[in-house]
């Protein structure tokens, strides 16, 4: 099941060796993770869910309105650290997280397929240690998951 954790953010920006490899105003900050039985329908599944997330606030202040209703933008950044698991002793196991390849290859297309919709899509850099800067607006934070979404 592919993993999410998705901010609204008035901007946010992500830093590898002090330079700045992807950036957005307003819009979703999006950390993503693969796990192992990971599969291209859970890319799709979660690709509709972040684009369709009705998190941003209309003319009455009721969130109805999706990233692209707002001419928002998605910063996706790989986080595998999300399949932590501390259910037994205190060091987080990560064997339910994909390998490195297939990983990244889910990531990729999460993001080609978020372009594909239109979407702006900055992306942080798979496998690097990077500085995630945000100014969450809300704030407002949703976890998405594509086995218990959906």
């Amino acid at each position: 099941m592919v993993r999410a954790v998705a901010q609204r953010v008035r901007r946010a920006w992500v830093v590898v060796d002090d330079d700045v490899v992807g950036s957005i105003e307003h819009g979703l900050l999006v950390y993503l993770a693969a796990g192992k039985q990971d599969t291209d329908d859970d890319v799709s599944k979660i690709v509709e869910k972040i684009a369709t997330l009705r998190v941003f606030e209309d003319a009455v202040g009721k969130m109805s309105l999706a990233v692209a209703d707002v001419a928002g933008a998605v910063l996706v950044v790989p986080q595998f650290t999300l399949y932590g698991d501390v259910r037994s002793g205190r060091r987080p196991s990560f064997e339910a997280a994909a390998v490195p390849e297939r990983a990244e290859q889910l990531y990729e297309g999460v993001c080609s397929t978020l372009r594909a919709r239109a979407l702006p899509v900055e992306t942080g850099r798979f496998r690097a240690t990077m500085a995630v800067h945000c100014e969450v607006d809300g704030p407002v934070t949703i976890l998405i998951d594509t086995q218990k979404t959906f």
